[in-house]
């Protein structure tokens, strides 16, 4: 990549070897004429002319140079920087087998054509940057707070040593504090990176370095990295691209390219090549670092930003639920592809308030917010959950729509979820509203939301009002043959269980389809995380009936399953409280504790 030091380490290797070469060349290669430059300097220098009109012909210095190491008996060295003009390179390349050749270069045909060995030069990581911004500013690293601020640093510019480089030399020029530099750069960055350190002799800026492989780019390969401009840069999966594409919202024609697994490919090879973006071997994911993600923003007109966030949104909902077209419940399947796409809805969120950038098609941003939001729901992240969809809920322009019912109802759920069922009535109530208005009286979404108001009523111990909320539920998800009519049976034995009727409970826990025989290999082989709240009831029921045992047994395997699928949540905490309670009470108090 462009900045990352090549030049710096092929200078540092010519330098440690200087007593192993007889003769080290250096051939600035960007192309054929540059090439033809230094040749005619290099020929010179070995004293290859016989006269001075054969100064000014490049052709004839790049024959007498190449003839000179193919015949020469020396050992030497030639490096070619910046080779990436493969045509050039094949017109430049000496024939002897007794030299040695360095090549640094930006793509990866050359790398692998004619270079013989390849090793690709990373970015610092965040240890090697910090020291290295430190040590040029003279600052001490053995003091915590440099350390912290030369990091931070670090992460922002991604390691990238030019980036480390010419931002230490602004600090130093300026006697920039490391604690204040950050907050300057984000609302300077445009200007900070044209500035060049006067003391540094390369001759590109953050603003230019990559400038010459964005001009090369085709069409499709411009339009793609301005794409990833809107993804977060460190896992971007080409299954967004290629399935996210093929959803019932389509994608504009512009972008078409991105359907196809060939065009895909062929656009990305491009970039490839040109080192803008990396790509694993063995799973396909792309990643472009974050400076070549600022350079292609500031090169997208303010115009086409908004085309470009819209594509990005269609594309990501693909990868969350719709929640409020179809009453299905737990989305445990659509995990993977939510994973797939989770980084980037913050990465998107933080472009568009940064660089003020609005979709043109509001409501359905405000749908995948809402769509991510009931994801990490499920995955029980309440602070970020609650942050989205309170963003989603502030997004949507019509409140009257199916969707924005599903928001403010999530709201409620979180409210309910950690342990503020009064606060969750308003949501609930104002929800149900809406679901009546567009769907009439008798429809399953109509029961999620009585559903959800008597998970309310039981938690605030209005008992009867939440038993008498779950029997309309029930009789509403029976009429219309719903298969979320587990889920009212599995919530009332749970109010049953409240109100000391734990026979009762189990015969209205045994109703649910997908419970029958009530064997533990009906509750684990499901997946499903809301399958282990109903062991975990029944647990609850068999210690009331003072089957402690069993009890145990359930809440035991109910703890195990969250701990794997959940890891350290709220539910997990829930199983241990279970468990270690009834340990208590068989009097196996240091297990309990």
């Amino acid at each position: 990549m462009g900045g990352v030091g090549k030049t710096q380490v092929a200078l540092e290797y010519a330098h440690q070897n200087v007593d192993i070469y007889d003769v080290i060349l250096w051939v600035a290669a960007d192309n054929i004429i540059t090439i033809g430059q230094n040749f005619r300097e290099i020929a010179l220098g070995l004293q290859l002319y016989q006269d001075s009109d054969e100064i000014k012909d490049s052709a004839a210095a790049i024959w007498k140079v190449k003839n000179w190491l193919n015949n020469s008996s020396l050992h030497w060295l030639i490096v070619f920087d910046n080779a990436d003009d493969l045509q050039a390179i094949k017109i430049a390349w000496p024939g002897s087998s007794h030299g040695s050749i360095l090549l640094t270069t930006r793509d990866f045909d050359v790398a692998n054509n004619p270079a013989a060995q390849c090793l690709q030069v990373e970015s610092f990581d965040d240890t090697e940057g910090s020291l290295m911004l430190l040590r040029q500013i003279g600052l001490d690293s053995s003091i915590a707070e440099n350390i912290e601020n030369a990091t931070a640093i670090t992460q922002t510019l991604g390691g990238l040593p030019l980036a480390l480089s010419q931002i230490g030399g602004f600090i130093a020029q300026r006697r920039l504090g490391l604690k204040d530099f950050l907050s300057l750069y984000e609302r300077n960055a445009t200007k900070i990176d044209v500035r060049k350190t006067i003391k540094d002799d390369y001759e590109y800026t953050l603003n230019t370095v990559w400038d010459i492989s964005f001009q090369k780019l085709p069409a499709s390969s411009t339009k793609l990295l301005n794409m990833l401009v809107f993804f977060d840069p460190d896992a971007i999966d080409e299954a967004i691209f290629l399935e996210g594409s093929q959803t019932e919202f389509g994608i504009e024609a512009d972008f078409d390219f991105v359907a196809d697994e060939m065009d895909l490919g062929d656009a990305e090879q491009s970039l490839l090549q040109a080192a803008l973006i990396n790509k694993t071997m063995d799973q396909p994911v792309l990643t472009v670092h974050r400076l070549i993600q600022s350079a292609a923003i500031r090169r997208l007109p303010n115009s086409d930003r908004p085309r470009y966030f819209d594509t990005v949104i269609q594309l990501l909902s693909w990868g969350f639920p719709d929640t409020w077209s179809r009453d299905v419940g737990h989305q445990i399947n659509a995990w993977k592809k939510c994973e797939k796409c989770l980084p980037h809805i913050g990465h998107i969120a933080r472009l568009s308030k940064k660089h003020d950038i609005q979709p043109t098609n509001v409501q359905q941003y405000a749908e995948l917010l809402l769509r991510c939001s009931w994801y990490l729901y499920e995955r029980e992240t309440y602070d970020v959950a609650r942050s989205l969809v309170d963003a989603a809920v502030q997004t949507f322009e019509d409140k009257s729509t199916l969707a924005y019912a599903s928001a403010i109802d999530l709201a409620g759920l979180i409210d309910l979820d950690l342990c503020q069922p009064s606060l969750a009535l308003k949501p609930f109530k104002e929800a149900l509203e809406l679901r009546k208005k567009q769907l009439g009286p008798d429809d399953p979404f109509i029961a999620f939301s009585l559903n959800n108001l008597a998970l309310a009523y039981t938690e605030m111990g209005n008992l009867e009002e939440a038993y008498s909320t779950h029997q309309q539920a029930i009789e509403i998800r029976l009429r219309t043959n719903s298969d979320r009519i587990g889920n009212s049976y599995s919530n009332m034995a749970s109010l049953l269980l409240r109100m000391g009727k734990p026979d009762e409970a189990e015969e209205m826990l045994g109703r649910c389809p997908s419970l029958k025989d009530f064997t533990d290999e009906t509750f684990l082989n499901t997946g499903n995380p809301r399958f282990s709240g109903d062991m975990v009831l029944l647990s609850r029921i068999r210690l009331r009936q003072g089957r402690v045992d069993d009890g145990l047994r359930l809440a035991s395997k109910a703890l195990a399953f969250r701990q794997k699928l959940l890891g350290n949540r709220l539910k997990t905490c829930d199983s241990l409280y279970d468990v270690a309670s009834i340990l208590h009470l068989q009097g196996h108090s240091a297990s309990a504790m």
